[in-house]
């Protein structure tokens, strides 16, 4: 019986940050997905998902994520073995690239900081009937401490998961104050213990397949935005 719905937050919830980076892409005449491909092919020791989990500050951040996304050699080798497994032809790669950390990750977090209206009707709809409890599981940056105004050149004058985000939801499971992340396993098992449920009484939302294949692993049922 299905009694909890979870839902991603940004690009689910809230409109989806890689709107930015294809923006910034072209800004850099960067191919499709080029700097996707560079963030996840540093995995979970990357700056993004260190971030994610809490673990650096957000000046070091901007930092860390800026030299990672330079770094042209192995950019350019994660989006070739992107475009294979696709079977695409790659296109021109770049032989230098300067990425600002500061300037990708705060034009995302500007996206990201509007609510995709009929995903918010949704939400209301379901609070109102009341029958399933509501669940937030998100890769995200509540601990963040900054000044107001980098908090201001972000979008989060009301913090980086403002209250009247965090009251459409029963629970809130935040990455960054939580020390995990998506697509590790105990992240959503720690959101079923704490909603008392199994993994098969859920229902996840989320926009990225990887991070529905492990929900479906763990028996949720999945829904891709």
């Amino acid at each position: 019986m299905l009694k909890v719905v979870i839902f991603d937050i940004g690009g689910v919830v809230m409109q989806s940050p890689f709107v930015a980076i294809g923006e910034y892409e072209r800004g850099l005449s960067l191919p499709v997905n080029y700097i996707n491909c560079s963030i996840t092919g540093r995995g979970s020791q990357g700056a993004w998902a260190k971030f994610e989990r809490g673990e650096i500050e957000l000046f070091q951040f901007y930092r860390d994520f800026g030299k990672e996304l330079s770094d042209s050699v192995n950019g350019n080798i994660w989006y070739k073995e992107y475009c294979n497994r696709r079977g695409l032809e790659c296109p021109p790669l770049p032989s230098e690239l300067t990425v600002d950390g500061r300037e990708l990750f705060g034009a995302m977090m500007r996206a990201a900081s509007r609510y995709d209206q009929h995903m918010r009707h949704a939400l209301l709809k379901l609070r109102i009937a009341g029958q399933h409890k509501l669940v937030a599981l998100t890769n995200n940056f509540a601990r963040v401490d900054i000044p107001v105004e980098e908090a201001t050149f972000l979008g989060w004058d009301d913090g980086p998961t403002p209250n009247h985000l965090r009251g459409l939801f029963d629970d809130f499971c935040d990455s960054s104050s939580l020390g995990m992340r998506k697509p590790e396993a105990r992240f959503y098992l720690l959101a079923c213990e704490r909603s008392g449920i199994e993994p098969s009484e859920a229902v996840f939302l989320d926009d990225i397949g990887l991070n529905l294949k492990s929900a479906k692993a763990l028996g949720m049922e999945t829904i891709r935005k």
